[in-house]
């Protein structure tokens, strides 16, 4: 049945690219008029590269634009989506193969309004919807720094979509269902802090990306917001970030967080799978006051609906007995009998997001190839945990997964052994 997998979101888009165009004629969104030009010897600023350094690491761009072992920032590897492979562009000052040519007007044009230099429409796996808050003063800082890098010429890739997906100009509909574009605009009702870290969360640091659902036109409404998804083609799932009650982090105070953005870890979980590389490339280089706005806007994302409770299957409890006897060999010593984990060391189970969100994907995928918090410099020599895939069969493994999602305070839903063998097979990236 892959092929009807296929087939529906295929059709799908096609009914939306035919009422794109009959209700909005086939025009995408206007762009506002062009930047001023911007004088060469100011990108030179040493002040402004600084500050563009900055933001390019809170944008993480190096953690798409590099490819593994390549120069950063040359681009040279694909992005994997459930419509194809999109290439990530070199964006050194390369001439030939990367911004060499470009000006900021047309850099502008990328980050605010997802149009390429020659106005052609962006592919959204560079994510300008996020990046159309970036206020211009911010864009100017990140392009002047791009620019003041060494060039590496590195040829770009061409996408390998499949139809209608390969048609461009099918992104003129989907850009009406999910593109709003236009710059942040604080809230004067909020703090100061409240409204950099809105601008940090929503803009540069693209956490809707990740950390909401996508439907099968590979959109996010524009009304969820930070409440958790499956990361496509990763198979790993980035929690709900609200702390409010039901939240995925419910229960975690400002510190918690500030903790975990800037060493990978903290009293209430860990930073592991694609999470532990932003720690790595990104989070940990903020400065102190960014953490603390970040986690202030974090804190007063609204509380979550109860979420129905989850069914219990006849065997989930045969399943959890058996997760019981796993658990206490292979898991007790460092994670304690009661889940609390020790602190600032192994993690806890009980409450935390990444055991008890809706799919199973995390815990399960880190049974099987381990956890591997990031490196920072606040914590150089994290602890780790072993891979068990050699160690367990999948239906052991779904065994104790099944187990510390429905123990302690743990109310999860089962994971079963044919999942299990699924991830097992699944690539880490």
């Amino acid at each position: 049945m892959k092929w009807l997998r296929w087939l529906l979101p295929s059709v799908a888009l096609l009914v939306v690219l035919a009422l794109g165009w009959v209700l909005f004629g086939g025009r995408s969104q206007p762009t506002p008029p062009a930047a001023s030009k911007v004088a060469a010897a100011s990108l030179r600023d040493p002040a402004l590269l600084a500050k563009g350094e900055y933001l390019a690491t809170v944008g993480d761009c190096a953690g798409c634009h590099t490819a593994q072992g390549g120069a950063r920032y040359a681009g040279g590897r694909a992005l994997a989506t459930p419509f194809g492979n999109i290439p990530v562009p070199n964006i050194t000052p390369d001439r030939e193969t990367g911004l060499g040519d470009w000006s900021f007007e047309d850099f502008w044009q990328a980050l605010h309004s997802g149009k390429g230099r020659h106005g052609e429409l962006l592919y959204p796996a560079f994510s300008y919807t996020s990046y159309t808050k970036v206020s211009h003063d911010d864009a100017l800082a990140i392009f002047a720094w791009l620019q003041s890098l060494a060039p590496v010429r590195q040829k770009n890739m061409t996408p390998a979509l499949a139809f209608p997906y390969s048609v461009r100009n099918s992104l003129k509909a989907w850009r009406v269902l999910y593109f709003r574009e236009g710059e942040f605009k604080p809230d004067p009702a909020q703090s100061a802090e409240w409204n950099r870290g809105a601008y940090l969360v929503q803009g540069l640091g693209h956490c809707n990306e990740c950390h909401a659902a996508r439907d099968t036109l590979g959109g996010t409404p524009q009304d969820v917001h930070l409440s958790g998804g499956q990361i496509p083609m990763q198979n790993w799932y980035a929690p709900d970030l609200s702390t409010g009650r039901n939240g995925g982090l419910e229960g975690w105070s400002a510190q918690d967080i500030v903790d975990l953005l800037k060493t990978g870890q903290s009293a209430r979980g860990a930073a592991f799978g694609p999470m532990a590389a932003v720690v790595s490339g990104s989070t940990q280089h903020l400065s102190d006051a960014d953490l603390r706005a970040i986690a202030s806007y974090l804190q007063s994302l609204p509380s979550r609906e109860q979420p129905a409770p989850p069914t219990t299957p006849f065997d989930a409890r045969t399943l959890a007995e058996q997760g019981t006897k796993v658990y206490a060999k292979h898991c007790a010593a460092c994670h304690g009998k009661h889940g609390k984990g020790v602190a600032g060391v192994y993690p806890p189970l009980d409450g935390n997001s990444s055991v008890t969100e809706p799919t199973g994907i995390n815990a399960t995928r880190m049974v099987l190839l381990g956890g591997f918090a990031p490196v920072t410099a606040a914590n150089q020599r994290p602890y780790s945990m072993p891979p068990f895939a050699q160690q367990l069969s999948d239906a052991e493994v779904a065994a104790v997964v099944t187990y510390i999602r429905r123990t302690w305070t743990n109310q999860a839903s089962i994971v079963r052994a044919e999942a299990v063998s699924t991830y097992r097979h699944t690539p880490i990236d």
